[in-house]
């Protein structure tokens, strides 16, 4: 996602050179180890708009902040969600008098209650939308009341900008009062992918966070190692989103663009000698 500021917050299709990335500590994903907590399959749209109020997700930021070219609008009849045999559509979608409109999903509110968890895996199971200003995302934030103290952390699994559909970006961010913006830290890295592919089927886009090491998947394969950030203190819950621009021209994007959603899964690690028998399953 965009670089938030305080003020705002208050190897299947992989290219060969993908292959040669350094993650030599990586090891395969085994999800034998863990409980899936959290799974929206999309049977069905369960958001509200500015409260959780009982719903799986909330239809904006928790801090009431958007991004991008166009504003995250609320769920309803005209709104930019829908379900369509168990695939959650995101649309943006531009009026009359060219003013866009598009869709955000955050399993949070500012109260703080939301679903998420400290350490464990989280992925999404995406298909983006063709076209130039795009800019769809799954990432993670800190699950914590919208006015508790930094640091704040931010996760990217992926960012996908649509002028370029051979690579997509995973990043991390630390954020700190504005008065430490000076500590503020964060690395990203682009991941190459065969053109078009992103676009025109359906991938899984993970990350592993435990105390030590976070670890970055696509289809499952890992693709990117970094250090957890030490000030992650916090449960990580996840948003999903089709945002608009990041500093892109959106005068030739598609009206209208619509971002596909399979599932979003949060996995929990096992405590030792939980429930052996159900190794592999739910996965």
């Amino acid at each position: 996602m965009k670089a938030l500021t305080l003020a705002a917050l208050l190897p299947t299709l992989l290219p060969a050179a993908c292959a040669q990335t350094s993650i030599a500590a990586a090891t395969p994903l085994d999800l034998c180890g863990y409980n899936l907590i959290f799974a929206d399959e999309f049977d069905a749209l369960d958001v509200s708009d500015w409260q959780l109020d009982g719903k799986t997700w909330m239809a904006h930021t928790p801090w009431r902040g958007d991004f991008g070219d166009a504003r995250f609008a609320d769920p309803g009849p005209e709104g930019p969600f829908s379900v369509k045999e168990g695939i959650l559509h995101i649309t943006a979608r531009r009026s009359d008098d060219g003013k866009w409109t598009s869709g955000l999903l955050a399993a949070a509110d500012a109260s703080g209650k939301g679903s998420g968890v400290q350490y464990g895996y989280f992925e999404a199971r995406l298909k983006f939308p063709p076209g130039s200003g795009t800019w769809p995302a799954f990432w993670l934030m800190s699950l914590q009341p919208v006015k508790s103290e930094p640091p704040l952390i931010e996760i990217d699994v992926v960012e996908y900008y649509g002028h370029d559909d051979a690579s997509y970006r995973t990043t991390w961010h630390t954020y700190f009062a504005a008065s430490d913006a000076a500590k503020n830290k964060g690395d990203g890295k682009t991941i190459p992918v065969v053109s078009g592919s992103l676009v025109s089927q359906f991938h899984s886009y993970g990350v592993l966070v435990d105390p030590a090491v976070m670890t970055f998947y696509f289809d499952r394969n890992p693709v990117w190692q970094q250090p957890t950030p030490s000030d992650l203190d916090t449960p990580l819950y996840p948003l999903v989103n089709l945002a608009l621009g990041s500093g892109y021209s959106i005068e030739n994007t598609p009206n209208s663009s619509v971002m596909q959603v399979d599932y979003v899964r949060i996995y929990e690690p096992r405590k030792v000698g939980e429930n052996p028998e159900e190794c592999g399953k739910g996965t």
